[in-house]
């Protein structure tokens, strides 16, 4: 295939992709309210994480022409609306309290369900959803006010302080019937977008020494000669990129390892490829154009394993490479939404799944994740394929799409103070910081 033929493919493949996953958030939302649900399943609730990323497709959308700018408003206007209007305090069947909520809603009334925690990481990841609707909806329309108005007060509510508990570092979350959980975000992960949000509160924000004894927390390893902070799952080398362009900008960590977040992500990326090539467990499919191990469903029962052949697999489980957990479920989301990172390797993965036909038969782009070590009973070589599509997996494959295209999320965001002023108080500095 010529160069100029491929690079046709790759466009018209990721124009597709990219629609077919925002799609999530037109069909499996309540227009009244704006939750989105978790799962497009009948009875799933609503993820606040899920809101959070509709909030920042919907711009993408008016930009890409899914959705005119009118539908895009009235979208959000319902769902600011509802955030800010609901039942908010300590008592159990609430929407949240203390400015955060929790991690699952009921679709319709928008209240707690499941005895779900308080959740300080997919709050955050609502708040920047928040936040990039507010950046976005720039015009003097009432409407468009209005947003902005909602979405700053939202953003001003937040206790991030009273998050701590008391110690250095945020708590993972808090129920109503035993206080806060005792996990604290520590150690690299998905909270990085956290800390930047929590530091550029003007109401509530963390102290400089919150992001000092995270950063403490971190392990700098060589892994197939590549040199980086490790975490197993690629999800969290991807979801605070989703809105922060961390290319060329170094906290106190990353200028003593002369890298930046960016680069790191990139480097993670192709340590799972290079896992997937060495495929030290010999599991089926792996390969340089077949890899993205993360947390996702499987094949096993929920919350239990189920054994074939001597190998275990699992039901929802954080997978990671290389330490594992690995059964042989991968996930195409997890590789798509490494794009901006490494495009060279991540668009053969891309026509790689396309050819694979992990396409056929499902609404939102490709299936949530699949298990070829698993044989099919239909004979296809993906093996097991996850029945569900969930809102956390759609939205980042929509927006890493569109900044890859086109900047459009990490120019949006680089104007929104919060993130601007959280990043200078976690000690930022270079590129267009």
């Amino acid at each position: 295939m010529d160069a100029s033929n491929e690079h046709a493919l790759n466009d018209e493949l990721l124009q597709d992709i990219q629609r077919l996953s925002f799609e999530y958030f037109l069909n499996e939302a309540n227009p009244a309210n704006g939750l989105v649900a978790d799962r497009n399943t009948p009875t799933s609730p609503a993820s606040i994480a899920a809101v959070g990323l509709a909030l920042s497709s919907y711009p993408v959308g008016v930009e890409r022409g899914f959705m005119t700018r009118a539908a895009a408003i009235e979208r959000t206007l319902a769902t600011l609306r509802f955030f800010w209007n609901a039942p908010h305090g300590p008592e159990p069947d609430a929407t949240g309290y203390k400015g955060f909520y929790y991690h699952f809603l009921d679709m319709q009334t928008g209240r707690r369900v499941w005895k779900c925690e308080l959740s300080t990481v997919d709050t955050a990841l609502l708040l920047a959803g928040v936040l990039s609707a507010g950046a976005y909806f720039d015009q003097d329309d009432g409407s468009e006010l209005e947003i902005r108005q909602l979405a700053d007060a939202l953003y001003r509510r937040a206790d991030w302080r009273w998050a701590q508990n008391g110690g250095p570092t945020v708590t993972h979350g808090w129920r109503p019937e035993k206080g806060f959980l005792r996990y604290r975000w520590e150690g690299f992960d998905e909270a990085l977008i956290l800390y930047v949000l929590g530091l550029g509160s003007p109401t509530h924000p963390l102290p400089p020494e919150s992001y000092a004894a995270w950063l403490s927390s971190y392990k700098w390893k060589t892994i197939y000669g590549r040199e980086l902070v490790y975490a197993g799952p690629l999800f969290i080398h991807q979801f605070s990129h989703i809105w922060i362009d961390f290319r060329g900008i170094r906290d106190a960590f990353m200028r003593d390892h002369d890298s930046d977040y960016f680069q790191n992500s990139r480097q993670a990326t192709y340590m799972q490829r290079d896992y997937a090539i060495r495929n030290p467990k010999g599991l089926s499919g792996y390969g340089e154009n077949c890899w993205g191990v993360t947390a996702s469903d499987g094949p096993g029962p929920t919350k239990r394993e189920m054994t074939i052949d001597g190998r275990r697999f699992f039901g929802y489980l954080a997978r990671g490479a290389p330490f594992g957990p690995d059964d042989g479920t991968l996930s195409p989301w997890a590789a798509i939404t490494s794009l901006p990172f490494a495009p060279e390797i991540v668009l053969p993965a891309l026509r790689h799944f396309h050819e694979m036909d992990l396409h056929v038969g499902n609404p939102y782009g490709f299936v949530a994740s699949f298990n070829p070590t698993i044989a099919a009973a239909d004979g296809r070589a993906c093996g097991w394929v996850s029945p569900d599509h969930v809102g956390i997996n759609q939205g980042p494959i929509a927006l890493m799409i569109e900044n890859y295209r086109s900047d459009f999320l990490w120019q949006l965001m680089r104007g929104v103070p919060a993130i601007a002023t959280g990043l200078h108080r976690a000690g930022f500095s270079g590129g267009w910081l």
